[in-house]
């Protein structure tokens, strides 16, 4: 009985210890421009990162863009539907409808709306043309997150690492993550960022980089993933973050 009772306890332990572990070291899904790929949405759009809150991600990543006349849309491509969104003014990029019929979304508008959920806001500023104006984007949204309340729930990213520095030098304890590739993970920790968030296919030419972020307590994201393959792939690998357009699939392979 005492030698049955003693399995049963073992068994339980390991039980605790491995549902542990899997809370510490389980992935975190963040969609690539909010969950745009389900009925009524829309890349960047309004409807995309409610909807990315309705599933339950962790975050749903943005793209922000400074108009020639100052203000601060939400989009990924320089051009869209023929208008550059740094060369043109707010009214013509305002006039842009997304495909789910939004109208092109301000930061404002964004913040607003994410201020009243729970997903963590992936905030990518996009490198513009001069480093005087990503100084001044960088600045404005620093000013757009404090105003809205949303600091604590934001996390930065950018390819600019000028635009990276400011957002440092402005923004000391937000989390700040380089995409352009070409950083080691000691590089990024001289200069104080948070982590690297590397396209896939450079973390599996670079397999040791995951590991030595991770020994110099930097995180590691993954994009854009979306194969069932990678996506396991970046699961065994134990990155902290994979961005993805296919979320729900994501979900399902952390849940076995």
């Amino acid at each position: 009985m005492k030698k049955s009772i003693y399995k049963l306890v073992v068994s339980l332990l390991l039980i605790m210890v491995n549902a542990q572990w899997s809370m510490v070291n389980a992935q975190k899904v963040i969609c690539h421009r909010g969950f745009w790929d389900t009925p009524g949405s829309a890349q960047n759009s309004i409807a995309a990162l409610v909807k990315a809150d309705s599933i339950g991600a962790f975050g749903s990543e943005f793209d922000v863009w400074m108009t020639a006349d100052g203000e601060l849309v939400v989009n990924h491509d320089k051009v869209y539907k023929g208008v550059n969104m740094e060369t043109s003014t707010f009214e013509q990029v305002r006039a842009i409808r997304l495909d789910n019929g939004e109208k092109l979304p301000t930061l404002d508008e964004y913040l607003a709306k994410g201020k009243e959920l729970k997903v963590r806001l992936i905030l990518e500023m996009k490198s513009l043309s001069d480093f005087n104006r990503e100084d001044e984007c960088a600045a404005k949204i620093a000013r757009k997150l404090k105003h809205y309340g949303v600091l604590d729930r934001t996390d930065i990213i950018a390819f600019s690492i000028n635009a990276c520095l400011a957002f440092k030098k402005l923004l000391p304890d937000t989390k700040i993550y380089y995409l352009d590739n070409d950083y080691t993970p000691k590089k990024l920790k001289t200069l104080g960022f948070a982590g690297l968030d590397y396209e896939q296919n450079v973390l599996k030419n670079n397999p040791e980089w995951t590991q030595e972020a991770h020994k110099l307590g930097l995180e590691v994201n993954v994009w854009t993933v979306n194969d069932v393959d990678a996506l396991q792939f970046f699961i065994d690998e134990g990155v902290d973050y994979i961005t993805t357009n296919n979320p729900l699939k994501l979900q399902q392979l952390l849940e076995h």
